[in-house]
């Protein structure tokens, strides 16, 4: 894969306090890169030393093998958590005007912006003033203006912010088409379940360092703790003899047609001889793993 993004020990501090503390990490083309964190982590620090709004004290920023301030400013695209739109502009008059900024000519920006404002619904609202937009409505607006020059990064902090689901869910169509066009895109978010649905990789941030990294599936399976769902035909109680030393049942749910067994598998047996096992004695309908949500992750190691 090409590296689009490379964060290379990146250090900051303000007033001698240290913020970030060798910030490491890199974005592939085509690929939705998670920043997670709990307030307070370093994330927003490290959005802008990755979008040359703030140099690094130590470390690099290499965009496409470069950094230098120039050329990022054409290839990056930021949606900031801080929405900022002119109120007193109209819709139109404001995606020409900062997609004149990042170098497109009035013509391509019109052209653009007319096939932006159908996807995103709101072409009736091209010749509206901002300030009689509803929030969500400006927040089309300003993604509007974020994805306009076609940037070959995407940094999107909390982009689902104040989005009723119907809406954040078009967002979301429209982030992931942008990465299968090839759009490198880093999502920072406090929505779990979007990372699930999203990102590629994760990097989790806590005190100003890394301290997870990888992706999102393989993290999940990481840490897993032998939990499974296993929904069965049968006498429980001649489900639970067959588990014998090889698991516990956590919890049951006893429905008229069936039953679903939560079980900690103990890993004294394997899982195909349990399975062999059980299945000589209740007729099995699913046996599936319970893998933890990133949620569940995320909450663990902050705590820890």
């Amino acid at each position: 894969m090409t590296k689009v993004l490379e964060l290379r020990s990146v250090v900051k501090a303000y007033d001698n306090k240290p913020i970030l503390k060798k910030i490491s990490f890199e974005v592939n083309s085509g690929e939705i890169f998670g920043l997670l964190g709990p307030n307070g982590a370093g994330k927003t620090t490290i959005i802008r030393v990755a979008n040359h709004i703030t140099a690094p004290d130590k470390g690099k920023v290499i965009l496409k093998g470069r950094n230098k301030a120039r050329f990022l400013s054409k290839k990056i695209g930021y949606l900031p958590e801080e929405r900022g739109l002119y109120k007193k502009m109209k819709v139109t008059e404001q995606v020409l005007y900062l997609a004149q900024l990042k170098g497109l000519t009035k013509e391509a920006a019109l052209k653009k912006a007319k096939i932006w404002f159908d996807k995103l619904e709101i072409s009736t609202w091209r010749d509206r003033y901002i300030e009689e937009l509803s929030k969500g409505m400006q927040q089309k607006v300003q993604f509007v203006t974020t994805v306009l020059h076609e940037p070959e990064l995407l940094i999107l902090d909390e982009p689902f912010s104040g989005f009723d689901p119907v809406n954040a869910e078009l967002i979301k169509k429209h982030i992931l088409e942008l990465k299968e066009a090839g759009t490198s895109i880093i999502l920072s978010t406090h929505n779990m379940g979007s990372v699930e649905e999203l990102c590629d990789r994760i990097a989790l941030v806590n005190a100003g360092e890394i301290i997870l990294t990888g992706p999102v599936k393989e993290l999940r399976k990481q840490y897993s703790e032998g939990m499974y769902s296993v929904v069965f035909k049968g006498h429980t109680a001649v489900f639970s003899n067959t588990l014998w030393t090889g698991g516990e049942i956590v919890s049951i749910i006893e429905r008229d047609e069936f039953t679903e067994a939560i079980v900690k598998m103990s890993g004294r047996i394997s899982i195909k001889d349990i399975i062999r096992a059980i299945i000589e004695k209740v007729e099995v309908v699913s046996f599936n793993e319970i893998l933890p949500t990133m949620n569940d992750i995320f909450i663990k190691l902050i705590k820890k």
